[in-house]
């Protein structure tokens, strides 16, 4: 236990040194300006150089500050809610190993160095998914990972694909990508690796079934590393985008924002009601990359980790006092015994819901403030103000099931919260969630400009979070008469189970390739090849052998005879 404890403080105070300096560093460069550019040669083949290529600027950095921050405390976290476990030192090794893939990930501009990250967080990500060994953890693993793999085959074919270009790093090409057509296809396949990773649309099945890891990995993947990467991806690839794609992504990520805020309303499990609140905020994140505001996308983007990895934080607590249970409808009146994890979950609900002068009040106002002030379609403005409504409802519903309404528990729980090494890591992240929407937006805004918008216009963010939590309230009430109508229930499983994207995504396409194979192995592995094949080449054999062992036992005088023949034979043709 003193090597377990040793390796948790250990890591958690090196990844803290690490982003105190990215957090410094990233300052100076945006202050001064400036960016750095660092290409190491591995080898040289004849004409063919081995290049490890890095590109240091503020926004890699910044985005380093928020991983490295958010890693730290999560292995702080671990060391009391991982307490109990044997195998605590590879579960650190596992998280450690998860950061270094992201971070090679950051500062890669060479698509081969990107790779290593990207494969690293979908083989790591599947290994800590499974790490409670049992079906259910193997199951979710298996669709993370393949779902993953699918990005992992878009990345190699992008790699293929730059080789007639002469270098993998993709920067140099952001000047000539709009001159040249052949470039359309690696945007293709870089959008579709970004779309598997952040789980948009039709790829969304696999972020809530990886929540069977335990939850302090839970904090770390859906806050700031694995579904993040396609989002700063999509970023980095900025100068390469196109138009139509841009758009088609555009629709895909907001019926992505859509659907995940309609489900989480429905859902009682409740590490997947914050799996799916991180869905639609990548959906958000998404769509306003696509409508051409890349800095306040990047914002949101570290805003965002910080409350989202605190409401997981929470949530462990929660799931560890009540030993392991997570269905929202057993749980209530936990505000009386659990104030400071209570206090943690309200402030990380309201940054989540865009509440004023907390972290996600100054990239959510921004960016439906920049949507108002824009020239947009009725959809778009829809889906985006529609979707912050159903954001703040699943948080209000959340919150009243299980800390303000009546004790729901059997039997009298021994609910505390004074557990101080969890708490130190949620009051660290409580203290940025408050602190670093403000901060950041000096840093990442550092030009000031005004949004000037009529009255009615200017409070309509603050109304739809009004009328959100309102909604809310209703959640609450149809919950309740679900209870006493089967018809009620039927119509609502619609939007409770991803508008069928779990059965559409992964039990369609299985049972299809499935049955496939099954007719498959009857018609061909069980029907012509075993006739024509190994049956048949059995049967030939068998007789040639039957007809060899005949001819060798039962007549010896045959012997006799072909030996006669033969040698009459040559006779014949010695003297003919």
């Amino acid at each position: 236990m003193y090597f377990n404890n040793n390796i948790c403080i250990i890591s958690m105070i090196m990844l803290f040194f690490l982003s105190s300096m990215g957090g410094l560093l990233g300052v100076i460069l945006i202050s001064l300006g400036e960016s750095m550019f660092i290409e190491i040669e591995l080898m040289t083949l004849n004409s063919v150089m081995i290049v490890m290529t890095f590109y240091i600027d503020w926004m890699s950095l910044c985005f380093f500050f928020v991983v490295t921050l958010i890693s730290s405390m999560v292995i702080f976290y671990s060391k009391s809610y991982m307490m109990g476990d044997l195998f605590i030192n590879r579960f650190i090794l596992l998280i450690l190993l998860f950061v270094f893939s992201m971070i090679l990930l950051i500062f890669s501009l060479n698509l081969i160095s990107l790779l290593l990250g990207w494969d690293g967080l979908g083989l790591i990500s599947f290994c800590l998914v499974i790490y409670y060994q049992n079906v259910k953890s193997f199951n979710s693993g298996m669709l993370t990972i393949l779902s993953n793999r699918l990005g992992d085959i878009f990345i190699l074919m992008a790699i293929v694909w730059m080789i007639n270009s002469g270098s993998w790093n993709f920067m140099i090409y952001s000047k000539i990508s709009s001159e040249d057509q052949y470039f359309f296809f690696l945007i293709i396949l870089i959008i579709l690796a970004a779309m598997t990773k952040s789980a948009q649309i039709p790829f969304s099945a696999w972020l809530p079934a990886a929540m069977a890891a335990p939850t302090p990995v839970s904090a770390l993947v859906h806050s700031s590393t694995l579904v993040t990467a396609g989002v700063y991806l999509l970023i980095r690839f900025m100068p390469l985008s196109s138009s139509i794609m841009i758009k088609i992504l555009l629709i895909l990520s907001s019926l992505t924002m859509l659907m995940a805020g309609i489900s989480a309303n429905f859902e009682f499990d409740l590490k997947k009601i914050i799996a799916l609140s991180t869905l639609s905020q990548l959906g958000l994140m998404i769509s306003i990359f696509c409508l051409g505001f890349k800095s306040l996308a990047f914002f949101h983007l570290c805003t965002h980790a910080m409350f989202k990895s605190l409401l997981f934080m929470c949530a462990g607590v929660i799931i560890h006092n009540l030993k392991n249970n997570q269905d929202i409808r057993k749980m209530g009146g936990m505000g009386n015994f659990m104030p400071l994890v209570f206090m943690n979950l309200n402030i990380s609900n309201l940054a989540l819901c865009g509440m004023p002068f907390l972290a996600g009040f100054y990239s959510k106002d921004l960016i439906l403030e920049s949507i108002l002030f824009s020239n947009f379609n009725l959809i778009i403005f829809f889906l985006f103000f529609f979707s912050i409504g159903m954001t703040v409802s699943y948080s209000v519903r959340l919150v009243e099931m299980s800390f303000m309404s009546e004790w729901k528990l059997n039997v009298f729980m021994n609910l505390i919260d004074k557990d101080l090494v969890m708490i130190k890591s949620m009051v660290i992240l409580m203290m940025m969630s408050i602190s670093c929407g403000s901060l950041l937006m000096w840093v990442i805004l550092p030009d000031i400009f005004f949004i000037y918008l009529m009255g009615k216009m200017k409070f309509m963010v603050l109304f739809f979070l009004f009328l959100g939590s309102g909604m809310g309230v209703m959640v609450l009430k149809l919950n309740m008469l679900v209870k006493k109508s089967s018809f009620i229930f039927k119509k609502i499983y619609f939007f409770s189970m991803m508008w069928f994207m779990p059965s559409l995504s992964v039990f369609g396409l299985n049972f299809s390739i499935l049955f496939l194979s099954l007719k498959m192995d009857k018609l061909m592995d069980l029907g012509w090849f075993e006739k024509l094949g190994s049956n048949n080449l059995y049967n030939y054999l068998m007789g040639m052998s039957k007809m060899n062992y005949f001819l060798q036992v039962n007549f010896f005088k045959l012997f006799f005879f072909f030996f006669f023949f033969f040698l009459s034979l040559l006779f014949l043709l010695w003297f003919f």
